[in-house]
């Protein structure tokens, strides 16, 4: 996430993806940060599935990743 951050005060636009286990943290740390940088949530575990699922679970993410994207700027 702090790699978001530093992305969003350059004026680049970024978002970070990760399983949906990790929101109350990405919550937290970015409270800690003071700023709430975009974010795709996707299905957890990711750990053990086979290239074909992260596929899927890649393309299936991906117009939500552009959505976050090209949306206005993080809260």
């Amino acid at each position: 996430m702090h790699d978001i951050v530093d992305l969003e005060d350059l004026g680049v636009p970024g978002v970070f993806v990760a399983s949906d286990r990790f929101a109350q943290a990405a919550d937290a740390q970015g409270r800690a940060l003071g700023m709430h940088p975009r974010r795709v949530l996707t299905a957890h575990p990711i750990q053990q599935r086979t290239d074909e699922e992260m596929r899927a679970l890649a393309e299936a993410a991906f117009p939500e990743i552009l959505a976050a994207l090209t949306a206005g700027q993080p809260a």
